[in-house]
């Protein structure tokens, strides 16, 4: 499903930004824009109707709607590796190449499959401004917003990312950080999300999400794609290494499964130079 406008720019913007290695920068070009002081009210708000009893009901509704949304979206996915997270039930951080603003259905098909009803996600405090109903999926769904605040990330953030865990529950990190949209290879990681499982001595379920062609169209600029989930082998912390020591250990790890998973899935070695066929679907416009 294609969500938002402008990709040929997005598509220039990716090819510019990996160019150059910035592979964590911003390349949708209708996100909205927000002064620091809007994000800190954006995300006041949100922790003040967080233990409301209207955002339980709407959490309800949402939950719902994005679980029938999720089995819709995901009636053709493949998922591969399922055996090697059964026996992870007591919370866990996962990452995943982050391509699609719905791939998130594809990480939770899968998580579902395996025994977990619910995925929490972390999700940029400005999708909290989003409209529609896209929008009130991000203020209702189990969201748990972040934002470049020092004073939020010690005081809120990191306190919702231990009481998630600490009820055993699965939390969706993006280690790439920013969406760029249908692009097949896996992205230099940042540390947030190794952090986190490292200082809750919590595993991390690695994921690697392959993206296949289809003949039939979605638009005039993209085939239809269809997914293959590779869950790969669970990352732990060693309890003999410091927080720093592991969430570095456990990054390095993870990103060599997903560049490992990315060149058997696509027969090729990964590199970054940026070549035909690495937007997923992707329809030329000069054929």
């Amino acid at each position: 499903m294609i969500i938002g406008k402008n990709k040929d720019i997005v598509i220039e913007n990716m090819k510019q930004a990996a160019a150059v290695g910035n592979f964590h920068s911003k390349v949708e070009v209708d996100d909205p824009n927000l002064s620091p002081k809007q994000r800190s009210e954006l995300i006041m708000r949100y922790l003040k109707n967080r233990s409301t009893f209207g955002y339980k009901v709407c959490n309800i509704c949402a939950r719902a709607i994005v679980d029938t949304a999720t089995k819709i979206l995901n009636k053709d996915t493949q998922i591969e590796g399922l055996e090697n997270i059964r026996e992870i039930q007591n919370g866990a951080i996962v990452t995943s190449n982050h391509f699609n603003p719905l791939d998130n259905t594809v990480v939770r098909i899968a998580m579902n499959k395996a025994g977990h009803k619910r995925l929490f996600m972390v999700s940029q405090e400005t999708n909290l401004a989003m409209p529609g109903w896209i929008g009130f999926l991000m203020k209702y769904e189990d969201i748990i917003p972040i934002m470049s605040n020092r004073k939020y990330l010690d005081s809120y953030f990191e306190g919702m990312i231990e009481e998630t865990l600490k009820k055993n529950e699965i939390i969706l990190i993006y280690p790439e950080q920013e969406m760029w949209f249908n692009y097949r290879k896996p992205r230099p990681p940042k540390r947030g999300a190794y952090y986190y499982a490292a200082k809750n001595q919590k595993p991390v379920i690695s994921c690697f999400v392959e993206v296949r062609d289809l003949r039939e169209k979605d638009t005039e600029e993209f085939y239809k794609v269809r997914y293959i989930m590779h869950i790969l082998a669970p990352i732990y912390p060693d309890p003999d290494k410091n927080v720093r020591e592991n969430s570095m250990e456990m990054m390095e790890k993870d990103y060599r499964q997903k560049v490992e998973a990315y060149e058997k899935a696509y027969g090729k070695k990964l590199t970054y130079d940026f070549e035909e066929g690495d937007i997923a679907g992707w329809i030329k416009k000069n054929g």
